[in-house]
């Protein structure tokens, strides 16, 4: 069955940085496009960034572009997020998901993980 295990989450003062990894199995990683999705506080799914099958185009929400980076290893079935210039409001549950269907930022069906949690707070 499909495996999705995050980690690397932590806490991180304002300004700093974490790496998100998202080891994938039990169907063809290098077929799917993939995704990052989280979850702050009190709030709904939102998503985050999207990488195509073979690692050569990328997308971002608004609120992460230009700090955050999506990458994947197709030989290693694992997804990547490089997050830089990390803010409280990043505060969130960060989790990659497949099968995403999302309205603009609105993630209302797809298939994750159990999360890993990211803090921002000095």
């Amino acid at each position: 069955q499909v495996q999705l295990v995050e980690s690397g989450g932590g806490l991180v003062q304002p300004g700093g940085s974490l790496r998100l990894s998202c080891a994938a199995s039990g169907f063809t990683f290098s077929s799917y496009w993939m995704n990052w999705v989280r979850q702050a506080p009190g709030k709904g799914l939102e998503w985050v960034s999207t990488i195509n099958s073979g690692g050569d185009s990328t997308s971002y929400a608004d609120s992460v572009k230009g700090r955050f980076t999506i990458s994947r290893d197709n030989a290693k079935n694992t997804l990547y997020l490089q997050m830089n210039s990390l803010k409280p409001e990043d505060t969130a549950v960060y989790y990659c998901a497949k099968d995403l269907k999302r309205v603009g930022v609105n993630v209302y069906d797809g298939s994750w993980g159990q999360g890993t949690q990211v803090t921002v707070s000095s």
